[in-house]
């Protein structure tokens, strides 16, 4: 427990010692890992051992700046008895890039616009000078001298783009220029996903793949990660964008006789088609082949010249990205994205991937990747990956969907008192699509449990919707304005920076009302400790909307693991529903209620939910110590 800079319990021990074993001997690590066990400074002090021992290096994948703060934090503390430094890097972004921040129209850019954007102002002028000031002050500074000056103060990310914008210095490039000198790299898992950044990233490391060590936080998130990371997406409303971009480039053709203008009919056209034909409800499977024939029926082409065309519609927006750089704007082009999508679409296979048709306002077509096999190769590839979640189970179907070979699994269930949380359920309610149809009062008594339960008890609550359009139902019908304390909301499309504010303002609140999301920000990332949250009311099961996307997902799991109902529908719901639950309890001191408003909770195989039929009188002599979960469990077993 050499890099263990607490006083560690008996079962981190188990962990450390478990990570540890993995690491030495090469192999990969599945493990779920409950409240309480404390997952990063665990993971940190299995993996350092060896790896600084021999000359390895450790990359920490996250999904949010928090947990990235949380790793830098740990490490700090660990570097008051050793000899280790750790830095995070971030995607460019207005907090990593001085230059973006005083251009709003930079700040909707993708990673890859921005990075070629980068490197042109990065570019000498004729007259010897680059064109962004803080990267040219980067040539006066010595990234070494530099990591001397930080490392006793090991910033966390915020304090270091910070720090390097107040000493003149780029953020972003001046994380590259320590990457080289860092035992711990925390990053975004886009920079070992996607091949290009996967690149860089090695590069700036000075590390070969095989010499990396990859730890991956909240990995329940990885598999659907990597899907979406090879799905393409292509919008309705875009083709306004390629034809106004047309329109400013004197109205180019990109085949004989093809203006890119004749493209965006066909494709409207194509669109229109596929909704008439395929759409139903929320979204519809398109054979494969119909976006291309659809394509060369109307603009009188062969396969092969769709091709073609679409080829020259990518060279064409090359050259007006070019351009668009020389004038110092955002290098985007809304012709080469149509052509990009209709070579992807065209050649991805129709085994991994099913086409679809989206709906809504703004409907899409989506080549949408089923089997995330291909982009976890980095992570077979590399010398030992550590995946780790406190929802990670059935561990065994994980390990299969990333073709993890040398891999072992573990569970280390949460040492805290199972009876500091109680968990309820009021039985004459539910929100299955099907008994709403039927019986449309089970949303008025759902709206009376939530009122009598925040009222009743006064305590710092959290209630989680299955969905935003569940949640602005509820707020619609009044139930927030029957609510006794201040009602706080996390919105659809906040900022993390609005986010935060408002989960603060929270936290800080006496008897406050936070209506979030199951599934979403709150309920998977954020720490309550302490009273800072105390009750959690979760409404209804958040099973996800039927689709023909999740059909398709359906059929291709039971191929692949004959459970396609189980790994798509069940797990993830119950997955969410365990993550809610468990912002309730963050430290062996913390005590929760959690009520679930929906009967159908009885079907989840150890979720301990206990009946009630005064949920109000339950809770209060629950935080009254008058009765523990068991004494509960008992009783109504005895009824």
């Amino acid at each position: 427990m050499e890099y263990f800079p607490y006083e560690p319990r008996e079962t981190q021990r188990e962990i450390v010692s478990f990570i540890d074993g993995t690491v030495s001997s090469g192999k990969h690590a599945v493990i779920e890992s409950g409240t309480g066990t404390g997952k990063t400074i665990c993971s940190l002090a299995g993996t350092l051992p060896f790896s600084k021992a021999h000359g390895k290096r450790i990359l920490y994948l996250t999904r949010t700046k928090s947990q990235q703060k949380q790793i830098i934090e740990e490490l700090r503390r660990i570097s008051a008895d050793n000899e280790v430094f750790g830095i995070a890097i971030q995607g460019r972004s207005v907090s990593t890039c001085p230059m973006m921040a005083s251009d709003p129209e930079l700040k909707y850019g993708t990673a890859e616009e921005l990075s070629k954007l980068c490197s042109h102002l990065k570019k000498k002028g004729a007259d010897g000078r680059c064109g962004c000031p803080y990267f040219e002050a980067m040539s006066d500074v010595d990234p070494e001298q530099y990591v001397k000056s930080i490392r006793a103060e090991m910033p966390d990310p915020e304090t270091f783009q910070k720090r390097c914008a107040s000493d003149g210095y780029c953020p972003y490039e001046m994380s590259k220029a320590c990457l080289p000198f860092a035992d711990v790299v925390a990053a975004p898992y886009t920079f070992i996903v996607v091949p290009a950044i996967r690149k860089h990233l090695l590069d700036w490391m000075n590390v070969p793949l095989e010499d990396l060590v990859v730890v991956v936080d909240e990995a329940h998130n990885l598999p659907d990660f990597l899907r979406d990371s090879c799905t393409s997406e292509y919008f309705l409303h875009s083709l306004d964008y390629v034809e106004k971009e047309s329109d400013d480039n004197s109205k180019p053709e990109v085949a004989d006789g093809i203006a890119v203008s004749d493209v965006v009919a066909a494709m409207r056209k194509c669109f229109s088609e596929a909704a008439l034909e395929y759409l139903m409800d929320s979204d519809g499977l398109i054979p494969y082949g119909f976006l291309e024939e659809c394509l060369m029926s109307e603009l009188c082409m062969t396969s092969y010249q769709i091709q073609g065309m679409s080829k020259n519609m990518i060279e064409l927006g090359e050259t007006i990205k070019e351009r668009k750089k020389e004038r110092r704007k955002l290098p985007r082009s809304y012709i080469g994205n149509l052509g990009a999508f209709i070579e992807f679409w065209m050649n991805c296979d129709d085994v991994t991937y099913v086409r679809l048709i989206d709906g809504g306002p703004d409907p899409s077509f989506e080549a949408y990747c089923m089997d995330p096999y291909e982009a976890a190769a980095p992570f077979r590839d590399c010398f030992s990956s550590i995946h780790m979640s406190g929802t990670l189970d059935p561990l065994e179907q994980y390990k299969k969907e990333l073709g993890l070979i040398k891999c072992e699994n573990r569970v280390f269930p949460s040492p805290f008192d199972p009876d500091n949380l109680l968990t309820l359920y009021a039985s004459d309610v539910t929100t299955r699509h099907k008994d709403l149809q039927i019986d449309p009062d089970n949303i008025g008594r759902i709206k009376d449990h939530i009122i009598e339960i925040v009222n009743g008890t006064g305590r710092n609550t959290a209630v989680f919707f299955p969905s935003y359009e569940m949640m602005d139902r509820f707020i619609a019908n009044g139930t927030a304005d029957a609510l006794d304390g201040q009602v706080f909301s996390e919105r659809r499309g906040m900022s993390q920076g609005e986010l935060m504010e408002t989960v603060d303002e929270f936290r800080s609140s006496t008897g406050g009302i936070l209506f979030a999301v199951t599934g979403g920000r709150v309920s998977e990332g954020i720490d309550f400790p302490s009273r800072d949250l105390e009750l959690a009311i979760i409404v209804g099961l958040p099973y996800p909307r039927p689709s023909f996307k999740k059909e398709a997902l359906i059929r291709y799991f039971d191929r692949r693991f004959s459970n396609g109902w189980e790994a798509v529908v069940k797990t993830p719901m119950v997955r969410k529903m365990r993550q809610a639950r468990g912002r309730l309890i963050r430290s062996e001191t913390d005590r929760g209620a959690a009520i679930i408003l929906d009967n159908r909770v009885t079907q989840i195989y150890g979720f301990g939910a206990i009946p009630t039929k005064d949920a109000v009188s339950d809770i209060n002599g629950f935080f009254d110590e008058l009765l523990t979960p068991s004494d509960l469990a008992i009783r109504r077993q005895m009824l």
